[in-house]
């Protein structure tokens, strides 16, 4: 069980840094001013295609990473290993 906690270990710290740098490297959410307004750009080509663009992609993994992160949080902390 050791062998296992340990490379459960590595892989929790490798999945922490990839979520923190994907978070560091997405745009951020605000549409500033414009959302007074109701400006909504969802029908625009670009609000469209969004999952298709790197943004997307981004938000998708980002998405993966951080339910990885719980997943393994919960098993680490389970008294298998202890």
């Amino acid at each position: 069980m050791t062998v296992l906690h340990t490379i459960l270990t590595i892989i929790f710290v490798i999945d922490c840094v990839a979520l923190a740098i994907l978070v560091l490297l997405q745009e951020g959410k605000s549409e500033g001013l414009g959302a007074l307004a109701g400006g909504n750009n969802s029908d625009t080509y670009w609000g469209q295609n969004k999952a298709r663009s790197k943004e997307g992609r981004m938000e998708r993994i980002t998405r993966i990473l951080a339910a990885l992160f719980f997943i393994l949080a919960i098993v680490l902390n389970l008294k298998f290993f202890g």
